[in-house]
């Protein structure tokens, strides 16, 4: 197997088990993941979502995992398309979530860009933009 071939397979389990356990393979992405992961999201701490922030490592990147969890309870997380070239990977789905403490949905097109090290994700940054506020879930814009 193609290293690109191999590391799409990686990203297509982890995603998969993401989705079907709705949250519950954190300890999976901690197994796959580059000790020295570097993990970045556009959302940067945006109000309700202060866990989405950067992280240098996998031991600070279980915190994000934590936050998320703690608040946000998983409707879906669906990947449509996975590209590969060298040692990039491109992800382009989309999720929904419902924040545990208001109730809302908020559901979102996502894209992720990843990189890998030695057969491992060791940089990601994540692109989404949530819609909780919106009175009915946007549609993806890429279908």
């Amino acid at each position: 197997m193609s290293d690109n071939a191999n590391n799409v397979a990686i990203l297509k389990d982890a995603y998969r088990r993401w989705h079907d356990t709705k949250g519950g393979s954190v300890d999976h992405w901690m197994t796959i993941c580059d000790e020295n992961i570097n993990f970045g999201s556009l959302a940067q701490a945006a109000p309700e979502m202060s866990f989405a922030r950067s992280y240098s490592n996998r031991d600070a990147l279980r915190g994000y995992f934590d936050g998320l969890l703690s608040d946000w309870e998983m409707i879906h997380y669906t990947t449509n398309e996975f590209v590969a070239e060298g040692d990039r990977v491109f992800m382009r789905g989309s999720t929904a979530w419902r924040n545990k403490k208001t109730g809302k949905t908020a559901e979102t097109p996502k894209v992720d860009f990843w990189r890998f090290r030695d057969g491992k994700p060791s940089n990601t940054t994540s692109i989404s933009t949530p819609r909780a506020s919106l009175p009915q879930p946007a549609r993806d814009p890429w279908r």
